[in-house]
């Protein structure tokens, strides 16, 4: 028997319409006659309660109708991007043991045995699959009530409008690109989604939009690419990685009437747990702002957590305790107990509490990279290197970059006797990884390089892209 959750109501409620490349329109209509079709599709085929189902994503009004099919049917939506690399596949397909695909308007059937019973699944809307440390990615699973109230708490702090015109190009693979969507359609919005991003495509897009939802890097490329005709743009959303103060002022230098929110957050708390206000751009500079409503943090002050002094204002790990937070992580128990200290989720991210009190985050302690917005386990990268026949080891880092926020290098011992550039390794990457994984340089070196302790380590990468940029061939 299908389930009503909460974000099936967005849905029935919606009266907008949804725009894609090429100028195909959409009415809320058509999205609910199309759900409807695909989820008496679902149920004929059997499928079970709170089953995980896999929708491909290519940014399309499409894409949506099969979100909500799947919620109508009573199962869990899996994003995964259209295009995604096999071994990526796999690894979803594998974690959640699902036996249907959404894409296209159409339901396949994958895999005939029906996956295990997980009572973390009741009540779940989502399973995102975010990049893990160890290279193996994690199914973050999020509620309908959670996130529904997150969007809530959203559009209290945006109010979005159904004279709103959001262009989107943010994959709906992504939090952050699956509540700008479904916020659009939720306050009757116009929702102009773009498949794949270019700066001029946007900018095509631009002079009639009222708000922008991007990341940095593709801001980076927008802005350096002359002026931005966007004169109706009254508000930018942004996160992923950090604005910086020079973009920051190019926005304000170009766009004036255009606030931006700048946000923090992660796939695990919900999303936009803090937020630079347009009202506070100018005092909160350099910061990520203030919680958002619901939202409570703590600066932990455990050595082993970056903390490096004592007092309010020291930095340590941030913490963050939030009610629209993830339900946990799929199938792994002890994975979700050790993400969360007395009820905080910790962040991996070192952060201090500025005298304004504004929070600002200061350095990292996990490894994952945060190249243009997406996020890249350093490990699977190496994985992927060591692959090849011609490769020993391999070490990979994010390197500061000031279009991406974070490139991605990697360093690469060879087998004795045996030859390969640094093209052709990337190649072998580009074949097997999603592009935005694919490292920006690779450093073919006589070893790895190693820290005090004598084990590799990740910030001599960095010392080898800084060596290597007055020198460029040798990480060609």
């Amino acid at each position: 028997m299908a389930k009503t959750g909460a974000l099936c109501r967005i849905l029935d409620e919606a009266a907008g319409t949804v725009a894609e490349d090429g100028g195909a329109m959409h009415t809320a209509d058509a999205l609910r006659a199309a759900a409807a079709t695909l989820a008496a599709r679902l149920r004929a085929d059997g499928i079970e309660p709170h089953e995980p189902v896999i929708v491909a994503v290519a940014n399309r009004a499409a894409d949506l109708a099969a979100f909500f099919a799947v919620w109508q049917a009573g199962g869990v939506a899996v994003p995964l991007h259209a295009g995604a690399a096999e071994t990526t596949r796999a690894a979803i397909l594998e974690q959640t043991g699902a036996r249907f695909l959404v894409s296209d308007a159409t339901v396949t059937r994958i895999a005939e045995a029906a996956p295990p019973a997980r009572p973390l699944l009741d009540g779940a809307a989502l399973i995102v699959f975010t990049s893990g440390s160890t290279g193996k990615p994690k199914g973050v699973v999020l509620g309908h009530d959670r996130f529904a109230g997150k969007l809530d708490a959203l559009q209290g702090l945006l109010a979005l409008t159904s004279g709103d015109r959001v262009v989107l190009p943010l994959q709906l693979i992504f939090i952050f690109g699956l509540w700008v969507a479904l916020l659009s359609l939720k306050t009757g919005a116009r929702l102009d989604l773009v498949g794949k991003f270019s700066p001029a495509g946007l900018k095509a897009r631009l002079p009639e939009a009222t708000v922008l939802a991007t990341v940095p890097s593709m801001l980076r490329t927008l802005f350096g690419e002359g002026d931005v005709p966007a004169p109706r743009l009254r508000a930018i959303l942004t996160g992923g990685e950090g604005l910086g103060t020079h973009l920051a002022g190019a926005i304000a230098a170009q766009l004036p009437d255009a606030g931006v929110f700048d946000l923090y957050g992660l796939t695990e708390t919900g999303s936009c747990d803090f937020c630079l206000k347009p009202a506070d751009a100018e005092a909160g500079r350099g910061s990520i702002g203030r919680p958002t409503p619901g939202v409570d943090y703590l600066i932990s002050d455990d050595p082993a957590a970056g903390a490096t002094g004592s007092g309010p204002d020291a930095p340590g790990e941030l913490l963050i305790r939030t009610p629209f937070g993830m339900l946990g992580y799929l199938d792994n128990p002890d994975l979700t107990q050790a993400a969360f200290r007395d009820g905080y989720f910790r962040t991996g991210d070192v952060a201090r509490r500025r005298p304004d009190g504004c929070v600002e985050i200061v350095g990292r302690i996990k490894e994952i990279v945060s190249r243009g917005g997406n996020k890249i386990a350093p490990a699977e990268i190496e994985t992927v290197l060591c692959a090849h026949p011609a490769v020993a080891q391999a070490l990979a880092a994010g390197v500061p970059d000031p279009r991406l926020g974070e490139a991605l290098h990697a360093a690469v011992v060879l087998r004795a006797g045996s030859t390969a550039s640094a093209e052709e390794l990337r190649a072998w990457c580009a074949g097997r990884i999603e592009r935005f994984k694919v490292p920006d340089a690779i450093h073919v070196v006589a070893a790895l390089p190693t820290g005090p302790t004598g084990k590799a380590y990740r910030p001599g990468v960095r010392a080898l892209a800084e060596a290597a940029s007055s020198a460029p061939t040798q990480a060609r």
